[in-house]
């Protein structure tokens, strides 16, 4: 073995530099191209959050209403995708079912290998357009409902629920869903970010990366966490079980799904205004219970681990709330990251530089094949 200093995970490696966002460690606060994301969730909608992502600026009113008419035109869930999503099983997650519909998406544009930045902003609109019908219809088919047509009168957000449910609910619900889209659009060079850029780093097209950075936020300990977390309130059921459970699969050690984060350090800056949102939605739905459990759980895990919720805790029940499929959450998180996603796809290509890292070897020594003795 050499002294060579190994960094599991590649934590605390810097592998290249970033416009997009990062975390200020002074505040604590996400920064999506130097604006802290409550703020953004605060006051812009999500339309505007995916503008700032892609540009660098938030738009002016004329340049949101052109990008609005843009994104309202591409909403269309494409009849091939239709046809390939009704082809898969009901038993595949809904994420498997995400990957092959971006892929097919993918496969149908002529001009996918193009890689210029105006055909990359395009196939990232039209992404960010299309991905709410995907999961809306994958859904619904669960179901044994029908796809509904989207509405161009309708924002980013009260569209995809109209799509998913069949109607608008109330704006409470809508604000509360488009908070949740705008906190999870982009996080910096997490997991799935990587993947992406690692992908465009070999210069395969935008479709490709996208395809793969899905396959890396379906693992439970990146995107899938939000299921994991309504799978653990599922199992404990009320708030009065909270600590029990909690001292048993602490035992078993567990993984705590919906607490701590690689970055942060003094909790998630995302989860306030996140449980905010979801307040909103305890007394919309008159789901005191849920609200409880969740307090239970957090104070528990707070005495005994020192632990804090990242931004899957909140949102979790959230969409649980809102009517949505335990196994749809993370095809939502696929819904508000493609953004994050195709702005560093852009910037991997503005500089770049194949990403191949080394690693150490610690298999056998050289050794050769032996003859077979006559």
């Amino acid at each position: 073995m050499s002294d060579t200093e190994i960094r599991k995970g590649l934590a605390g490696v810097v592998v290249d530099t970033t416009a997009v966002s990062k975390v200020n460690p002074e505040t604590n606060s996400l920064l999506y191209r130097g604006y802290p994301v409550q703020e953004l969730a605060e006051k812009c909608t999500f339309e505007e959050v995916a503008y700032l992502l892609w540009h660098g600026e938030l738009p002016d009113p004329a340049q949101l209403a052109e990008f609005e008419t843009l994104e309202r035109s591409l909403r269309h869930l494409d009849t091939v995708v239709k046809t390939v999503i009704d082809e898969l099983p009901t038993t595949a997650h809904p994420m498997d079912v995400v990957r092959t519909a971006v892929s097919v998406i993918g496969a149908r544009d002529a001009d996918a290998a193009v890689s210029t930045p105006e055909d990359n902003l395009r196939k990232s609109v039209a992404l960010f357009a299309q991905l709410p019908a995907i999961v809306a219809y994958d859904q619904r088919r669960r179901r044994g409902e029908h796809l509904v047509e989207p509405r161009d009168d309708l924002g980013y957000s009260a569209n995809f629920l109209h799509m998913t449910f069949g109607d608008v609910p109330d704006l409470v619900v809508v604000d509360a869903f488009d908070v949740s889209m705008i906190l999870y659009a982009e996080h910096s060079f997490n997991a799935s970010t990587f993947t992406a850029r690692v992908i465009t780093s070999t210069l395969a097209d935008l479709y490709s990366a996208v395809t793969g950075a899905v396959g890396a936020l379906k693992g439970a300990l990146h995107g899938g966490a939000n299921e994991a977390v309504m799978h653990v309130f599922d199992e404990i059921q009320t708030a009065d079980r909270a600590e029990q459970w909690l001292d048993t699969a602490l035992a078993e050690k567990r993984k705590i799904m919906g607490f701590g984060h690689r970055v942060y350090k003094n909790g998630d800056s995302r989860v306030p205004t996140m449980k905010a949102a979801l307040d909103t939605l305890v007394a919309e739905y008159d789901r005191p219970d849920l609200g409880e459990l969740y307090e239970a759980l957090e104070t528990a895990m707070g005495e005994r681990k020192n632990i804090k919720p990242n931004l899957d805790y909140p949102s979790g029940p959230a969409y649980h709330l809102m009517g949505f499929d335990t196994a749809t959450f993370t095809p939502l998180f696929v819904a508000a990251r493609v953004t994050g996603w195709t702005a560093h796809i852009m910037e991997q290509l503005e500089s770049n530089a194949l990403i191949r890292p080394l690693s150490e070897y610690v298999g056998p020594d050289e050794r050769h094949v032996a003859l077979p003795v006559e």
